[in-house]
């Protein structure tokens, strides 16, 4: 019985941790899509990233085309290349992340030691998502 109030609870949770990357997504200056992400670890957000550009560099996030711009960072690595200038470390973290991690972001992940990623949409290609899965890594969508 407490097993399934147990995960009733850690549901809840992780349902408004992932509104909140959605809130955080807003941040983003892309056009084709804004993508939000929150670090947290024991119950604490640690770190937060969205979709944009690097430090320095105009807001602009798709050329002429409308195509991304290839050094556009994506926001699990804002997120985690921010907690590595923090004191704090993201060992045992969960992500929470908008749209599932592409396979670049996914080894940032897996070598970050983050333990856990929970996901609301889909991206268009799930190589990520499985890199997590075959490193272990807890991974769960949730459609809010």
């Amino acid at each position: 019985m407490s097993n399934n109030c147990d995960e009733q609870k850690q549901f809840l949770l992780d349902s408004r941790y992932l509104r909140m990357a959605q809130i955080w997504a807003e941040n983003s200056y892309c056009v084709r899509r804004k993508v939000g992400a929150i670090l947290v670890k024991d119950k604490m957000i640690i770190s937060d990233g969205y979709n944009g550009t690097p430090s320095g560099f105009e807001n602009v996030c798709e050329d002429e085309n409308g195509l991304t711009k290839p050094y556009v960072l994506h926001a699990e690595a804002n997120a985690i290349t921010k907690v590595a200038k923090s004191a704090n470390n993201s060992e045992h973290a969960t992500l929470y992340v908008t749209t599932s991690p592409c396979i670049e972001c996914a080894k940032l992940i897996i070598q970050a030691g983050i333990s856990r990623v929970v996901y609301t949409d889909s991206y268009r290609v799930l190589d990520g998502v499985e890199l997590l899965k075959k490193a272990n890594i807890e991974v769960v969508q949730i459609t809010l």
